[in-house]
């Protein structure tokens, strides 16, 4: 009966190292590194009203706004329109990304000040209009 129950033992580890299943340290290692990944990308983007960023959280929530500052376990994200801030942990966040204009909006931008400076110089009578 002891060898029968060893036998079945010894199989079942062998079948499960086989099929590659990881204890959970395993997964909590890679928990670690997501955090400080995380973590990592809001240190190296900085803190104030310049430092707009888009979060997408474990949950399926996204959140705009600004980082208003940085702590070991948690940031705090600050809305620009409302001025509402919230603390979000790190471990929370599933995707940390700049945000920033886009192409077009940028490409728009500069059309209106280049036509406005343009539109300017042609009505300007250079001062002879006395």
């Amino acid at each position: 009966m002891l060898r029968k129950t060893l036998a079945i033992m010894i199989t079942g580890i062998l079948w499960s190292s086989i099929l590659g299943c990881q204890p959970a340290r395993a997964q909590a290692r890679g928990v670690n590194q997501a955090t400080s990944a995380v973590r990592a990308a809001v240190q190296k983007l900085g803190v104030g009203s310049k430092a707009r960023v888009e979060v997408k959280l474990q949950d399926g929530t996204k959140l705009r706004g600004f980082l208003s500052s940085a702590g070991e376990d948690a940031f705090t994200l600050t809305d620009p329109k409302t001025g509402a801030s919230r603390r979000v942990a790190y471990a929370e966040v599933a995707r940390v990304k700049e945000s920033r204009m886009g192409f077009w909006a940028r490409a728009s931008v500069i059309a209106l000040v280049v036509g406005g400076a343009t539109a300017m110089a042609a009505l300007d009578d250079g001062g002879v209009g006395y």
